[in-house]
C-alpha cells in the first residue's frame, strides 16, 4: 500500500513562526524521511529537540505559545504576565530573563525547557477549578490577536489573573507585588469576579482576593455578594509572624495595616 503524501505543500500548511512537532507533521502526511530531507535542506529547521518551525523572523514567545494551543495543550498566559500585557504593571520594575507565566495544563511538551531564547515560559500548576477555566468560567480567558495571522492567543482576564496571583501568594513579598497591580483593578467586573470565586477550589484565594478587594475598596467591590462565597472555616496563615484579620481569618503583613488595628490581632505565629 503506498503511503500518504501530503495534500498540500509544507509552506501551504505551517505557516511562518509556528512551531509543530513530528506527529502533527506525521498527521498531515509528512512522514519521517520528508521530514529528515526537509530538515537537511534547509526548509525546515529545529527549534529544540523534537520541534520544528520554518526558517524567518526570530522566534517570540507568542509564536510559542500559539504553537502550544495549536498542538492541543489547553493552556493561557495568565498571573503576572497577563496583567503586564494589560497595562496593571507599570509601578513594578522586570529585570533579567521575560517570565512568561502559563496557566491551565499540568505539563508542557519536554522541548519548551530547551528553547533558548530571550524569554522563560513558566508553567504554573496550580489547579484551581474542576474543570478546565473555559469550561468552568468561559468569560475568564480571553483571546487577543497576535501577528499577521491574527492568531488568537488566550490570556486570563484581569479577574482571574489576580485570582491566580492569590493562589500563589506565600510571603511578605508576594502581598507587596499583589498589592501594586490591584492598584489598577479599577475596572473589574463583580458578576465575573462572583463566578470565579464560586468555581475556585482554594479556599486561601478567595479570602486573599476578597481581602485585597476590601483594602483598596473600588466601586466594583460594594456589588459582590460575599455571604455567597464558601470561606471556609478556621485561620490561614499565610504570613508567619503577620497579624490576623479576624474578617477574613488569614494573616498578612503587619506593614500592610493601614493604621486602624480594631479588625486584627496583632500578632499570629
Amino acid at each position: 500500500m503506498k503511503s500518504q503524501s501530503p495534500r498540500e505543500p509544507l509552506e501551504k500548511q505551517l505557516p511562518d513562526g509556528l512551531v509543530v512537532d513530528r506527529a502533527w507533521l506525521a498527521e498531515r502526511g509528512f512522514k519521517r524521511p520528508l521530514v529528515d530531507y526537509y530538515l537537511r535542506s534547509g526548509v525546515l529547521m529545529p527549534v529544540a529537540r523534537g520541534a520544528y518551525r520554518r526558517p524567518g523572523p526570530s522566534l517570540k514567545w507568542e509564536h510559542v505559545v500559539y504553537s502550544l494551543q495549536e498542538l492541543g495543550y489547553a493552556v493561557h498566559v495568565g498571573g503576572r504576565s497577563a496583567l503586564e500585557f494589560q497595562g496593571f504593571a507599570h509601578y513594578l520594575s522586570m529585570q533579567g530573563v521575560k517570565q512568561i507565566h502559563l496557566y491551565g495544563v499540568d505539563k508542557l511538551p519536554d522541548w519548551i525547557s530547551k528553547l533558548e531564547a530571550a524569554y522563560h515560559l513558566s508553567l504554573h500548576k496550580t489547579q484551581l477549578f474542576e474543570k478546565a477555566v473555559a469550561e468552568s468560567v468561559p468569560d475568564a480567558v480571553i483571546a487577543k490577536p497576535f501577528g499577521h495571522w491574527d492568531w488568537p492567543l488566550r490570556y486570563a482576564t484581569p479577574e482571574l489573573a489576580l485570582l491566580e496571583m492569590a493562589s500563589e501568594v506565600k510571603q511578605a513579598s508576594d502581598f507587596e507585588v499583589l498589592d501594586k497591580l490591584f492598584e489598577s483593578a479599577s475596572s473589574l467586573r463583580p458578576k465575573l469576579i462572583m463566578s470565579l470565586l464560586n468555581a475556585y477550589h482554594q479556599i486561601k484565594a478567595r479570602r486573599l482576593f476578597l481581602w485585597f478587594a476590601n483594602r483598596h475598596d473600588f466601586a466594583w467591590f460594594k456589588h459582590l455578594d460575599v455571604k455567597m462565597v464558601n470561606l471556609g472555616s478556621g485561620k490561614r496563615v499565610i504570613v508567619k509572624g503577620g497579624a490576623l484579620d479576624k474578617k477574613y481569618q488569614i494573616t498578612v503583613p503587619r506593614k500592610m495595616i493601614s493604621g486602624d488595628i480594631d479588625g486584627f490581632n496583632e500578632s499570629f505565629l
